[in-house]
């Protein structure tokens, strides 16, 4: 995982967007069952504009949980097969209703963008990449673990909370809890890597 730091949001940032300060504080909400079936229009929106573009378009994070409550924001990962060529997809994204808002060239060559109000985050991946696969795997152990998604969600309040005007305190707080979780899934550092 990579630490959500302001200076890594004003390092990435493109356009307008709002460096670390959410327009609105952050809240937590109860589960919409509303929440698949946005996914499934903007993954149809994502199938029409990329086409066989889109490697893979996966509903992750909290809304993407049963039960889970979360920040009313869909959570989409979009495989391509080089996230750094934008021109492959960002234009078809943009015409489709969607804009750039962060380029991380050092971390996966991850790039995110919003739809209109900011209801989605699409984040772009390669194929194979390693955070992608850990979102999978935290949904679906979340999905299958009920102690765990009740241990999650409290941390999620508490970090709303604690930070509710700035993203990455509420991310960082969060983060303790992201790791414990994928542990319990069996995931480990690799070699060298943090522990």
């Amino acid at each position: 995982m990579n630490a959500l730091t302001p200076d890594r949001i004003a390092a990435g940032a493109v356009g307008d967007r709002p460096i670390d300060v959410p327009l609105s504080a952050i809240t937590i909400t109860p589960y919409d069952p509303a929440w698949p079936a946005r996914y499934r229009a903007e993954r149809s929106r994502i199938g029409a504009a990329l086409g066989g573009r889109a490697l893979a378009v996966e509903h992750v994070g909290s809304t993407a949980v049963p039960g889970l409550s979360a920040k009313n924001r869909v959570d989409v990962d979009l495989i391509v097969t080089d996230p750094a060529d934008e021109a492959a997809y960002v234009p078809a994204l943009e015409a489709a209703g969607y804009v750039l808002r962060m380029r991380e060239p050092d971390w996966y060559e991850h790039r995110c963008l919003w739809n209109e109000g900011h209801t989605v985050n699409l984040h772009v991946f390669g194929p194979d990449c390693d955070e992608h696969l850990r979102h999978l795997i935290f949904r679906d152990w979340l999905r299958a673990h009920p102690d765990d998604l009740e241990f999650y969600e409290a941390e999620k309040r508490r970090a709303a909370a604690d930070s509710p005007w700035s993203m990455s305190a509420y991310n960082a707080r969060k983060a303790t809890s992201i790791i414990e979780i994928l542990r319990r899934a069996g995931l480990r550092p690799a070699a060298g890597q943090r522990r």
